[in-house]
């Protein structure tokens, strides 16, 4: 059966190729896009509150500059007032402004054509670098006012929040991604893929928790609403403010169902541990639960589940034990390591009053995601995988007879692969008298490296020889070189000439 080799063609694209002032302008406008477009979108947000609300006085320049201690927030810069300090930031402006910085990055990157690893650092540089400037800028205009930051810590602050976007959003288009993957062996990257799956496992039993406390307390979270004002304006900076921190709440809820907790001042919540006490009118801390419950302990069930998924999911990563055992351990560590840096940004200072500080302990909160996720995993990964066959003894082995099964002649060819069963019934059956064979082959049928090397080089010879003689004896060398090539034929094969062959008596 013939088979074709079909390849598939490949075309390779060239980047564009661009002048040094070309990239230069690209970058600039990723750069100040991102840091401009930001900044709109936090005074657009401030300017639908100002204008909605009943006592407020709306002005393009007071919501400009309120805008800038909030641009800062966003990029989780803290802000000092009178006070105390501001630490505890909400999270989802930070993860939309993430969003935007990574998408402009993107999008500078394949306007320039950008495809290698080390290319992806003049765009991070560069919105980075804006941000930062920008950032120190408006922390050393703020000054002594009201609003006050730290000029170093808005600094680094905005530069750390940027580049992280902005790697991220060209890590896939510069082939960071490939790069980090093929560094890891199939094991530790099975490991790695099976640590951020419990992580956002974890996150979504902590979402699950605070939409069962915001059920069941429902009455109280609408009473709240009710009492924060009756203009739309005021349930509208309300709204928005319980939807800003709902990641952080959610992370909250995460620390809870894994049974780490949360304090807020001087109230501590956990699923063994509950002290109470009076918490801020919000909404969204209706979730809380109100007193000690016997079946709080229940909700740690979830972290168990999720490490027994976790070691079924490395079971078949290998035959042997201590290769599962270490996909389970890389999981555990890649989950406490995003446990940990989730935890140190949803809590911080909040003032100086009775509900100072929020905390998420973030040391005891990865800890105890490690735990959970390598303690069952490891033993289901050990005890459900393959185990390897033991060697046999070459004196211990028995040879066990086969034992076969007569079968009844099927008149059918089926194969195991479907496919080879498809091309064998696709064949066409050709009878034997269609075929017609040539008996008389001849001589130069055969290959001319059949015949030993040194009479082909003698041949060559021969018809070199043949070119430079004369045109007038062509017509009696073919007898001589037949006559000398039967004599140097006889002389290899140890015979002597045909000549003295006819007076010889014979054997």
């Amino acid at each position: 059966m013939l088979q074709r080799d079909v390849t598939r063609e490949v075309t390779t694209v060239r980047p564009p190729e661009f002048s040094r002032s070309e990239r230069v302008r690209v970058l600039v406008a990723a750069a100040v896009g991102s840091v401009v477009v930001g900044y709109a979108a936090v005074a657009a947000v401030l300017a639908l509150v100002s204008a909605t609300a009943t006592y407020a006085e709306f002005s393009t320049s007071g919501v400009l500059s309120a805008a800038a201690p909030a641009w800062l927030a966003a990029h989780h810069v803290p802000l000092r007032f009178d006070a105390g300090q501001l630490g505890v930031l909400p999270l989802l402006p930070t993860a939309l402004l993430m969003l935007l910085v990574g998408r402009t990055a993107a999008g500078a990157a394949d306007r320039l054509g950008l495809y290698e690893p080390l290319q992806a650092r003049g765009v991070v540089l560069s919105i980075a670098g804006a941000h930062a400037v920008v950032g120190g800028a408006i922390a050393l205009i703020m000054g002594d006012g009201v609003v006050r930051a730290t000029p170093a810590v808005a600094f680094f602050g905005c530069a750390a929040v940027s580049a992280l976007a902005a790697t991220i959003g060209v890590a896939r288009r510069c082939g960071l991604v490939e790069v980090v993957f093929d560094k890891l062996d199939p094991v530790a990257l099975h490991g790695l893929r099976a640590g951020i799956m419990a992580l956002f496992a974890l996150i979504s039993a902590g979402a699950l928790a605070v939409a069962a406390g915001l059920a069941i307390s429902w009455p109280t979270t609408s009473g709240l609403f009710a009492e924060a004002g009756p203009s739309v304006g005021v349930g509208l900076g309300v709204f928005l403010l319980c939807v800003a921190y709902l990641p952080n709440a959610i992370i909250a809820g995460f620390s809870y169902v894994v049974g780490a907790g949360f304090s807020l001042g001087g109230v501590e919540v956990s699923p063994t541990r509950f002290v109470g006490g009076p918490v801020p009118p919000v909404p969204l801390l209706a979730s809380m639960p109100e007193s000690k419950v016997v079946w709080s302990p229940v909700v740690l069930v979830a972290g168990a589940a999720i490490g027994v998924l976790v070691g079924w999911t490395c079971r078949k990563v290998s035959d042997r034990p201590t290769s599962r055992f270490r996909a389970v351990l890389v999981a555990a560590v890649t989950a406490a390591v995003g446990s940990l840096v989730l935890a140190a940004t949803a809590g911080g200072r909040l003032a100086s009053g009775a509900f100072d500080p929020v905390t998420v302990p973030a040391g005891l909160l990865a800890l105890l995601v490690a735990l959970w996720v390598l303690v069952p995993g490891a033993l289901v990964a050990w005890l459900a995988g393959n185990r390897v066959q033991p060697a046999v003894a070459d004196g211990e082995s028995e040879f066990v007879e086969p034992e076969f099964v007569e079968e009844a002649a099927d008149p059918d060819v089926v194969f195991e692969d479907d496919e080879l069963t498809d091309e064998f019934e696709q064949l066409e059956v050709v009878d034997a008298d269609e075929f017609e064979v040539e008996e008389d082959l001849e001589d130069d049928y055969y290959d001319e490296y059949e015949y030993d090397e040194d009479l082909v080089e003698d041949e060559e010879d021969d018809e070199e020889v043949d070119e430079e003689e004369p045109l007038e004896d062509e017509a009696e060398e073919p007898a001589d070189n037949e006559e000398d090539l039967d004599a140097e034929f006889d002389e290899m094969l140890g015979m002597e000439a045909e000549e003295d062959l006819d007076g010889k008596p014979e054997r």
